[in-house]
């Protein structure tokens, strides 16, 4: 997929204004590609959350399309601002863009896009992409992140995609080896369903709130 300035476009305020604004001591996209947001007693909480659930409401579909054509930093951005809004219109285009991993840091938002949207067609998504990725045991990209929204979506579906998976000797544990051997550590299944379970309560209790 080709890489695309939002300028060329008519868009190229979407970058100040979504991408690198600041409600925090950071920008955004920094802020989003962390784990503060989810951290007990972060000051800027309040702030953070009201102006992205403001910003997910009403950032147009081309604003979101101007952001998802360029950068990590735009597509991470864009792809949390679309699951806050559970935007599941763009459910495709993410599916597409983390299958794609062309960028880096950009998947894990893609994986929180697709646990928000909550159906059983984002559980197949990610199944497909664990499918692809993880007997590339030489490659460690997206994978504990699409495995944690999974089994999140699991949970709340009553399904059980992520069982032959996550079975003994099975994909998961094979990829784990593969990439501890390259150095990269591995949290457990469970931990990586609790980071989505932290990000997805995040946004809930702030919306409900």
């Amino acid at each position: 997929m080709p890489f695309q300035h939002p300028e060329t476009t008519g868009h190229g305020y979407v970058i100040e204004r979504y991408v690198t604004r600041k409600d925090s001591d950071h920008p955004r996209y920094l802020e989003l590609n962390g784990a503060r947001v989810v951290r007990p007693g972060w000051p800027h909480a309040k702030r953070f959350a009201r102006h992205l659930i403001d910003d997910a409401t009403t950032i147009t579909d081309a604003e979101l399309e101007a952001l998802l054509a360029y950068e990590w930093r735009s597509r991470l951005t864009a792809a949390w601002l679309i699951g806050v809004d559970r935007r599941a219109s763009f459910r495709e285009r993410i599916g597409d863009l983390l299958l794609a991993s062309e960028v880096c840091y950009s998947g894990g938002a893609y994986c929180f896009a697709l646990a928000r949207f909550g159906t059983h067609a984002d559980a197949e998504i990610l199944t497909a992409y664990l499918d692809h990725y993880l007997p590339r045991t030489d490659l460690h990209y997206d994978q504990p992140d699409a495995l944690g929204a999974l089994l999140h979506l699991d949970a709340r579906l009553g399904t059980h995609h992520a069982d032959r998976i996550t079975e003994p000797d099975g994909l998961w544990d094979e990829w784990v080896k593969g990439v501890g051997r390259l150095g990269y550590p591995s949290d457990t299944p469970a931990e990586l369903r609790r980071w989505t379970d932290l990000h997805c309560d995040f946004i809930n209790d702030w919306s409900r709130s």
